[in-house]
């Protein structure tokens, strides 16, 4: 077996992992790309990877980013960023759907739109879980 089959090569047969991480548009930057690595949220065959890793052709690569991990198997090795749709080509993503959005999220304000008007004061209270009148939330048990 040759060094550059088992990924030791310097060619186009192996990558750094931080390259390749941002090559293939998984990572914003390369160095966004070594912290996640040095942070221990990216993972390659199952082991924490470090940024200087070689890859390969085949290897399995779970990234963890806020809310959301990505399982991808590489397919084809990338030196220099890519536009998307190639990039795309260039991995299998095997990973889970993401979790859905919570379907009633809080009202939201815009900033320096002022104070809240009585209706939306009392859309904030309702979902507090505090009532107009003053009544205990129902998930309480009664004052004695």
């Amino acid at each position: 077996m040759s060094a550059a089959a088992n990924g030791a090569g310097a060619g186009e047969q192996s990558v750094r992992l931080d390259i390749w991480l941002w090559s293939a548009r998984l990572m914003p930057t390369r160095s966004a790309a070594t912290a996640a690595c040095r942070g221990g949220h990216v993972r390659r065959n199952g082991d924490p990877a470090k940024a200087a890793q070689r890859i390969v052709v085949g290897d399995e690569l779970r990234v963890r980013s806020p809310g959301r991990e990505r399982i991808v198997v590489v397919t084809r090795i990338l030196t220099k960023r890519v536009g998307a749709p190639i990039a795309r080509e260039c991995y299998e993503d095997h990973s889970p759907e993401p979790a859905p959005q919570l379907a009633a999220a809080p009202p939201r304000r815009e900033r320096g739109t002022g104070r809240p008007t009585k209706r939306e004061r009392r859309q904030f209270d309702r979902l507090r879980g505090r009532d107009s009148t003053g009544a205990a939330p129902p998930w309480e048990p009664p004052a004695d």
